[in-house]
């Protein structure tokens, strides 16, 4: 196991690299040269001259891709043209409550998504199976904002049930002390304002839930439906082992690699995702911050965002491989 985690983390170093050669080529292929997208279309050519020395830009390639690796090892990622602050202090702020809405996220897909997958596959032709195919294709179907918008406009708006915007209300904020509301208040004994975080996270979490949910649930109904049909199921269920034991056992835990897989991925997907979710809701976090870099051509962000979410698949995939052998121990990475 420790190999395995030792070999993973190695292999962090390639494929960053490989990505900070990419984000280094493409910043210097940007129309007019990166001064001049940062200036706008209005920018002088004394005003690129100046941005390029101070940013080194007049330099030879190697040396300022040098400096670029340099400043990507050092965890220096430059300066935020919106805010003026480094772009890794601006991830620390927001990046909590991503983190936050991810897992809230992915807790509702995986724990509705399994055992109605599961479901589906035995009661295969059935209305439950029925339902839950069908139900999928409409998740995967609806965009996001869409539904965002409908159910912030519904449980929010109309019926006043959640919050409609924000991670906590005026008042209820817990004190700070890993940037996680919800567990910020758990640790500081603030109820109230946790429960407040939790009913902020409902309606994004639901919106941000929806197309991992679909997959999860047609993605685990075909993996039962393979193990239903292997030998050792119907030997299993021919001795006369107790339901329980066959599920669990033999069903479950053969069929849930390919879950495992798909979870791991989409987590990955809905850190960097959130964008739009975020925005609706205006929570704070780093996907509404993209948004906005976007739009001020913040490239720094961009780049630093860029690496930061490369880092975090790496690492999600590193604990998909170490939750395989815990499933299945038959199963050895090489």
């Amino acid at each position: 196991m420790l190999r395995l985690v030792v070999r993973r983390l190695l292999q962090l170093i390639p494929t960053l690299l490989g990505l900070s050669v990419l984000l280094f080529l493409w910043l210097n292929r940007l129309p007019g040269g990166p001064a001049s997208a940062i200036l706008g279309e209005r920018a002088t050519e004394a005003d690129v001259a100046r941005i390029n020395r101070t940013l080194g830009l007049d330099q030879p390639v190697y040396i300022q891709y040098g400096r670029f690796l340099k400043r990507l090892f050092n965890l220096d990622l430059g300066t935020s043209v919106q805010t003026g602050q480094p772009v890794w202090d601006e991830f620390v702020l927001r990046f909590p409550a991503t983190v936050e809405l991810s897992i809230a996220a992915m807790i509702i897909a995986t724990v509705v998504g399994i055992p109605l997958g599961y479901l589906a596959a035995r009661k295969r032709g059935g209305w439950i199976d029925v339902a839950s195919v069908s139900g999928s294709l409409v998740g995967i179907c609806i965009p996001v904002f869409f539904l965002a918008l409908l159910l912030k406009g519904v449980f929010a708006v109309q019926l006043g049930v959640f919050p409609s915007f924000g991670r906590q209300s005026t008042g209820l904020d817990a004190t700070d002390v890993t940037g996680f509301a919800v567990l910020d208040g758990l640790l500081t004994g603030e109820f109230d304002a946790s429960w407040d975080a939790i009913m902020h996270l409902v309606l994004p979490a639901i919106a941000l839930a929806s197309i991992p949910l679909a997959v999860i649930v047609r993605m685990t109904r075909a993996s039962v439906l393979e193990v239903l049909g292997e030998d050792y199921v119907r030997t299993a269920e021919s001795k006369g082992l107790e339901r329980r034991v066959v599920r669990g056992r033999h069903i479950l835990r053969n069929a849930m690699l390919p879950v495992v897989t798909a979870v791991g991925l989409l987590t990955g997907s809905l850190l960097s995702g959130a964008v739009l979710t975020e925005s609706v809701f205006s929570f704070g976090g780093i996907g509404s911050f993209i948004r906005t870099a976007i739009d001020a051509r913040d490239y720094p962000v961009l780049v630093g965002f860029i690496m930061f979410i490369a880092m975090v698949y790496v690492l999600i995939n590193l604990l998909v491989d170490l939750l395989y052998s815990v499933i299945d121990p038959r199963v050895r990475v090489h």
